[in-house]
């Protein structure tokens, strides 16, 4: 079981550093930037997957270590 936790945490980091950078709309917020920071932004193609990756081994973390702790 901490195996399989140690392979989703690495796997996890990884697909997290290839995501887009969707930060850079953050910080409009600050220097006052364009007003389309709030617009909504189709994801499309390898950025929906990598996304669907993300929450898939995200919740597969989260389910792991709630029953590793009660195990």
């Amino acid at each position: 079981m901490q195996t399989a936790l140690l392979i989703i945490s690495i796997l996890l980091i990884v697909i997290v550093l290839l995501q887009s950078n969707k930060a850079e709309s953050g910080a409009q917020i600050i220097s006052g930037g364009n007003s389309d920071l709030f617009s909504n932004r189709k994801e499309r193609g390898s950025e929906l997957v990598i996304t669907r990756i993300t929450f898939i081994l995200g919740m597969a973390f989260f389910i792991i270590s709630f029953i590793m702790e009660f195990i």
